[in-house]
């Protein structure tokens, strides 16, 4: 819980204002939004910064939650994420916390440019049909269609993120080369399909984070323009 509670504070955090300001900065004087790719693009430009940003988090987020699963001779036993970022900057090295890095912001472009770019779009296309107002409701059936989206777009690249992160070393050797590496090897050995297996608990979790993501901001957003903006 600590780990993933970091992970929320410096990568949400991060991408979810980066994406503001730049589609703030891009949008027209009129307030008119930019097209769909230039969403795209913002959203890959703040999933890439955030995902550097919180990279260390997501580390020890791995590891803590698959050390139950481990063999007791191999487990870590990191109390919290301070302890694990602590000791695998000791232990291992600082560059450690940013084990996976690329494929980390490889996900998060990918995961940012589906989730924000088509959360702003259903979001606008939901507003343009008329049947709907800039309300709480509209925010949910724009985010519950994100959620989806963004589901089938981030599952292999979160395969590839998560194995490399909790790789062992076999025999001195890594046991995946790289992110292509861990590709082949999964379609080769599990199936193509293997890539989204899963896909029922994984929007179970990404729907409702994404809802209420998406609420809270634009809510907060709301407020800050009510009290600091109109001020």
């Amino acid at each position: 819980l600590s780990a993933g509670l970091l992970r929320q504070a410096t990568y949400t955090t991060t991408r979810l204002g980066i994406y503001s300001v730049l589609l703030e900065r891009f949008g027209g004087p009129d307030g008119t939004p930019p097209p769909f790719l230039a969403k795209a693009a913002m959203g890959m430009t703040a999933g890439a910064a955030g995902a550097f940003v919180g990279t260390p988090a997501e580390v020890a987020l791995i590891r803590m939650t698959a050390d139950g699963r481990l063999p007791p001779g191999e487990r870590r036993g990191y109390h919290n994420v301070f302890d694990a970022l602590v000791r695998m900057a000791r232990e291992e090295g600082v560059f450690t916390l940013w084990r996976g890095c690329i494929p980390t912001m490889a996900r998060a472009v990918v995961v940012n440019a589906a989730q924000l770019a088509s959360y702003s779009q259903s979001k606008q296309f939901l507003l343009d049909s008329g049947h709907f107002r800039d309300d709480i409701l509209c925010h949910f059936c724009a985010s519950m269609i994100s959620g989806l989206v963004t589901t089938a777009a981030s599952m292999p690249v979160d395969i590839v993120k998560t194995r490399i992160q909790n790789m062992r070393t076999i025999d001195g050797k890594p046991e995946y080369r790289n992110g292509l590496d861990v590709l082949v090897k999964v379609v080769r050995f599990e199936g193509f399909f293997s890539l989204w297996k899963g896909f029922t608990p994984y929007y179970a979790r990404l729907g409702p984070h994404t809802v209420l993501t998406f609420i809270f901001l634009e809510q907060m957003n709301k407020w800050y323009q009510r009290l600091f903006l109109s001020a």
